[in-house]
This record gives structure tokens, C-alpha cells and sequence, in this order.
């Protein structure tokens, strides 16, 4: 099995301590920055994963507007593939922000002259969020922007430590309807495996488990990658994933999805998540 190691490994102790007293700094400068409001262009969120972004760096006050998927109380502005160039015009926008997945002579086209129109990655790895961090809190006009990357980076490395992992891992958003599992240049897969797990996916990004594929069902693909832990980003109790675990050696731990499916630093919260089922893989020897 594949060991991962990422320098010298500290006493769990002694990791709690880091990653507590680095995530006590960012929350206080969250609040404080919240509490103060400083001046900010009127900003656009164009995905959900950037309002988390605004939120985690104080910036939701700036948000004058949202795509259709958010659930922060804006105006709507479009979707991700889709942004309504009108209703965009109508907010006087001084900053658009979006995904990467929103082409790009079309979001330079929906920004109203004079605003700044920028598209994010995130989805390929963790260290793009951290990149996107350093990117909005710039634009933003924030002078510590940099140093706010860098906190987080630090952040949720030392709660990835803290998590211990141990065995073959495979990470899927569900048992049942459509799910998909995570591979490398994937954020989840980084995230997984940077916990210390072996990620057992070999396609890049996300599969797709459907019929005419060559993995159809969560079966199939367990069978031919056989994972130690199969990692739900849903409810583990539902009769698939039970009918999972009673048929194979693999053990299914379900998690919530909610901090996981948005590459931002709400991902922390998964992490914490993810650490309190530790005392599973440090039973279970790997194998």
C-alpha cells in the first residue's frame, strides 16, 4: 500500500493544538472583518463555492448578487454556463466572480463597463483554492490577502493530518440514483489523500456510474478497485449502501456532504467531520 507522508509527523496532541489555534486566528478574522464591514466593490458571486469564499474571507456584505444555485438571499444573476448579462447591468457590479467553467468571451461579455470580470478554477486540486483565496481577497482590495491564503493553507493541511488515514479509500457521492466517484485532479481526491488515505480511483476527475459505462454500479467498481473504505458524501443509511456493506469486505462511512461539495474553505468543516471517525482506520490495520 501506498505510504503518504508530509514532513515530520507532529504528536496528535500537539496537531490539535496547531490546527485549533490557526483556526481560532481565521474565524477572529472573519468576525472582525464582518463586524467592521470595510469598504468593498459591489460584487457578484457567480457559483456557490465563491460566496463561501466571500463569506470565509468577511466579504458578504460586498455581494450585490448570486446565480440561480445559491442560497444566500440576492438577486439572481443566471447560472454558472448561463449568466443573464441584464440582471448582472442592473446591480451596477464593480467585481465579477465565477467559476472557470463559465466560458470566457461570454462572462467578459455579461460585465458592465468598468467591472472587473474574473473566473476561478478550484475543482482540480486544493491548492487552486488556496490560489482563489489570495485572487478574490486582491480584487477585493484586502491588503492581507496573501497572509489569509497562506493561514488557510496551513489550516487545513494540519486538520488533514489531524485526520490519521490508513487504508484504500474510495470517495463517492452517493450509493444510490446517479453517483459518481473522485480521481486524481479532483479536489477530493487531493483532499483524501493528503488525510493519509490510498485512493484507489485511477479516472481523472469524476466518474460517472451509469449504464453503457464501463463501471454501471457501485458494485461493479468496488469490485474491481476494492477499497477498504468507501466514504458516502450522503446518507450511509440508506438500503443501498447497507446492501453495499453486507455483500463486500469494504466498510461504508457516510459523511455530510454539505462542507465537501463546494471547493472552498467550508471544507475545513469536513475535515473536522472526517477526523471524528478516525478511531475506525486506527483499529483496522491496513491491509
Amino acid at each position: 500500500m501506498m505510504e503518504i507522508t508530509h514532513g515530520t509527523p507532529l504528536q496528535p496532541g500537539r496537531r490539535l493544538l496547531r490546527a485549533a489555534a490557526l483556526l481560532a486566528g481565521l474565524l477572529h478574522a472573519g468576525s472582525a472583518a464582518l463586524a467592521n464591514e470595510a469598504p468593498c466593490p459591489r460584487i457578484v458571486s457567480q457559483s456557490p463555492y465563491i460566496t463561501h469564499t466571500l463569506q470565509w474571507l468577511g466579504l458578504e456584505h460586498c455581494i450585490v448578487g448570486v446565480s440561480r444555485y445559491d442560497r444566500l438571499e440576492r438577486p439572481r444573476t443566471g447560472g454558472v454556463m448561463d449568466p443573464d448579462g441584464e440582471a448582472i447591468a442592473a446591480l451596477a457590479p464593480e467585481l465579477l466572480l465565477t467559476s472557470g467553467w463559465t466560458d470566457a468571451n461570454r462572462w467578459q461579455a455579461a460585465a458592465p463597463p468598468g467591472a472587473r470580470a474574473l473566473r476561478l478554477p478550484g475543482f482540480g486540486a486544493m491548492g487552486e483554492i488556496e490560489t482563489n483565496l489570495q485572487r478574490i481577497g486582491e480584487a477585493a482590495g484586502l491588503a492581507d490577502a496573501g497572509a489569509r491564503a497562506e493561514a488557510f493553507a496551513k489550516a487545513w493541511r494540519a486538520a488533514a493530518a489531524e485526520v490519521g488515514g490508513q487504508g484504500r479509500a474510495l470517495v463517492v457521492s452517493a450509493c444510490e440514483a446517479a453517483p459518481y466517484s473522485f480521481g486524481p485532479n479532483s479536489y477530493i481526491y487531493d483532499l483524501f489523500a493528503t488525510a493519509g488515505f490510498d485512493m484507489v480511483e485511477t479516472h481523472e476527475r469524476i466518474r460517472h456510474l451509469k449504464t453503457g459505462e464501463p463501471y454501471p454500479d457501485l458494485d461493479t467498481l468496488i469490485n474491481a478497485l476494492s477499497p477498504d473504505w468507501l466514504f458516502v458524501l450522503a446518507r450511509a443509511d440508506v438500503p443501498q449502501c447497507a446492501m453495499l456493506q453486507a455483500r463486500t469486505d469494504v466498510t461504508v462511512i457516510g459523511l455530510d456532504g454539505a462542507p465537501f461539495f463546494h471547493p472552498a474553505p467550508i471544507l475545513l468543516e469536513g475535515l473536522r467531520q472526517l477526523a471524528g471517525q478516525r478511531g475506525r482506520w486506527q483499529a483496522r490495520p491496513p491491509r
